[in-house]
């Protein structure tokens, strides 16, 4: 999964203004305790990126 892939769920999922703020100041455990911008930034891949936050906002199988 791209960078731009990953961006277009976020904002699929939580509007375009929204995701940017919400990647920015939620904290997933499962990322090791960072923010999705932190994660991103520290190299994770952007698929393993979306399937914690797929699970941590409990969005649809159809989302996954």
């Amino acid at each position: 999964m791209r960078h731009t892939e990953f961006w277009a769920r976020m904002d699929d999922a939580l509007g375009p203004t929204y995701s940017r703020s919400w990647a920015a100041s939620v904290v997933i455990r499962e990322l090791g305790g960072r923010t999705v911008s932190e994660a991103l930034d520290a190299g994770v891949p952007p698929k393993e990126i979306w399937a914690a936050v797929w699970r941590a906002l409990e969005l649809p199988a159809n989302k996954k």
